[in-house]
């Protein structure tokens, strides 16, 4: 039997569990509720109001020639901003007045900014007069970090504020502009080895992370940063100190002549380096506003045209490795103006009587018509071959918007195009192409990728160099050798010998006459793209030299790149301070039988 003396403690131990397990149940409920039903909703707050982010920004990565001269760096300037608000609590303040009162600071600070003092003065009165609480009056813009200490040493900074930001500047100017390419406002590259390198100079940027409480106090343990990653610096091929003497020379030349533009190329012959890359007009990066938007990029990479008869060496290669053809034997019979079989009409660039042609020959006088002999003497896919041997159709350095030229296949060649395809007509190269195409001559018949871009070097020091295609033997290295001395007495017997020698050096050297496309579907009427390429030594080939002309008026023939020519070779043998030939040249070759 139960007694009340023990049904008490029995009934008091149940209702203490009762409530134990009901606090625990509403625990339960409420844990559910917070990490079940409303968790989404927790985390999106505890991120909102505890989370802090801060981007860190790395440096853009410089660009430096084949010297290691800066041609593209970044830096940091400032930009200036006054409180007029903060300025007029302080001169106020009777009890504790500033160290450098406002007359004596703003004296100071119109100085080193270049200011009128007395403007400034005036500016923040009337400032205040406007809105006594005004906080924001901009100064001055990209301030140099000089500046920035000598302001910032006047201790001022309660109320004068300079805010950071990266530019990008390029110490020489002009020079290589047109190849260096910008950037945009908001720091993305548009052109230029700024654009084609952008995966090696662009940074990686960091973040700072860490938590606070409701109070603002940060979180022990939650910082965290991660470092930003500057860009990398990319060395070009270019010497800087040749450029700049090509840009200022073609553009004398161009102008002189009349023309619309001019480009000189150099390439090194037993590398495929681009020493130099000049044209005109050109552009400073540093104030695109002062230039035309059309020489915001280069024009040498981007603007095809027809060779003309630069290319009739190619022609020649072709018929010497594949029709048994030397450089005196066989011959041909070649007037200045013929009809062929076909209907085909072709001129000469001058008047003559009907010659007993050799291969040399039809070279020294550029005859289209001897060379429309020669050349049939092939199929037009063997022809076809060789101008993409020698890079017709094919790109050079991955320049942005590089065009490739155009090569048609030989079942859309007519009865015109068959013959004019051997003096260069009916496709289209740009002068790096050309220039190509005289290095492969130039060294023994191997063809070399040419190359804009040395390489690029981290910030941590490795070096990583653009993979460059395997050297290619195009052509034996006898042809090669019969063609250099074809193109020698070229330059020694054809009309331009006495305007393009170089004294000391044997040269090569080869003139070409393009029409230039109407936009009508024809050609416009008594102007030219005019070119002349060449390469020295002739005994020890060292650099070939492209030069070219838009639209001359004074001498509307190639003669009109002969001038720029022999500059722009004769600088380039002294920069690289090439030894004069050595050896005599060979007999001349005789232009008929």
């Amino acid at each position: 039997m139960t007694t009340r003396a023990t049904r008490t403690p029995r009934r008091r131990t149940v209702v203490a569990l009762a409530v134990i397990l009901a606090i625990l149940a509403a625990f339960v409920v409420r844990l559910v509720d917070i990490q079940v039903v409303k968790a989404d909703e927790h985390v999106a707050q505890s991120l909102e109001f505890i989370a802090h982010r801060t981007s860190i920004p790395g440096e853009r990565g410089s660009v430096v020639d084949s010297d290691g001269s800066v041609l593209a760096e970044s830096v940091l300037v400032y930009d200036a901003q006054l409180s007029p608000q903060v300025i007029r609590l302080l001169e106020e303040d009777d009890k504790n007045p500033p160290k450098l009162p406002w007359a004596e600071a703003s004296t100071r600070i119109a100085e080193i900014m270049g200011l009128d003092a007395d403007e400034l003065r005036a500016e923040v009165a009337a400032k205040l007069a406007e809105d006594p609480d005004s906080q924001y009056l901009p100064l001055v813009k990209g301030l140099s970090t000089e500046k920035y200490i000598e302001l910032r040493e006047l201790k001022v900074s309660s109320y004068l504020v300079m805010k950071p930001r990266e530019v990008r500047v390029y110490p020489n100017g002009a020079v290589a502009g047109n190849l260096l390419g910008y950037l945009d406002g908001a720091g993305t590259a548009q052109a230029g080895v700024e654009k084609m390198d952008e995966k090696c100079l662009a940074p990686t940027d960091g973040e700072e992370s860490y938590r606070t409480g409701k109070n603002n106090v940060v979180i022990p343990g939650s910082e965290s940063r991660v470092d930003a990653v500057d860009g990398g610096t990319v060395q070009l091929t270019i010497n800087s100190d040749l450029q700049w003497y090509m840009q200022q020379m073609i553009a004398e030349e161009a102008q002189a002549q009349g023309a619309k533009g001019g480009t000189v190329t150099v390439v090194e012959v037993g590398t495929g380096k681009i020493r130099a890359a000049a044209e005109w007009p050109t552009m400073d990066p540093n104030d695109l506003d002062a230039s035309s938007p059309e020489t915001w990029t280069s024009k040498l990479f981007t603007y095809p045209f027809e060779p003309g008869s630069t290319f009739k060496a190619v022609t020649a290669a072709a018929v010497m490795e594949n029709a048994g053809v030397t450089m005196t034997s066989p011959t041909v019979s070649a007037s200045s103006h013929e009809k062929f079989e076909n209907g085909a009409v072709i001129n000469d660039a001058f008047v003559h009587p009907t010659f007993q042609y050799t291969l040399a020959g039809a070279l020294i006088d550029s005859s289209n018509v001897a060379l429309s002999k020669f050349g049939t003497m092939v199929s037009p896919d063997v022809r076809h071959d060789y101008l993409e041997r020698f890079g017709v159709g094919e790109t050079t350095v991955g320049f942005p918007s590089e065009t490739s030229g155009e090569i048609h296949p030989t079942s859309e060649w007519d009865n015109q195009s068959l013959y004019t395809t051997t003096f260069g007509q009916y496709f289209t190269v740009t002068a790096p192409q050309l220039a190509g195409a005289y290095q492969a001559i130039a060294n023994g018949g191997q063809k070399i990728g040419l190359s804009l871009v040395e390489s690029c070097t981290a910030p941590d020091g490795t070096v990583v160099t653009p993979r460059a295609p395997e050297p290619e033997q195009i052509v034996k290295p006898e042809t090669a050798a019969d063609l250099t001395r074809m193109l020698e007495n070229v330059a020694v017997q054809g009309g331009n010998a006495d305007r393009i020698q170089v004294p000391g050096y044997r040269v090569t050297s080869k003139t070409g006459t393009a029409q230039i496309p109407d936009g009508k579907g024809g050609y416009k009427s008594g102007v030219y793209y005019t070119s002349m390429v060449g390469f020295a030594p002739v005994d020890d080939p060292q650099y070939v030299v492209v030069v070219t002309l838009d639209e001359p008026t004074r001498v509307t023939s190639s003669a009109a790149t002969a001038s720029a020519f022999q500059k722009a070779m004769t600088q380039t043998m002294k920069t690289y301070r090439v030894m004069p030939s050595s050896s005599p040249m060979d007999a001349l070759l005789p232009k008929f039988e």
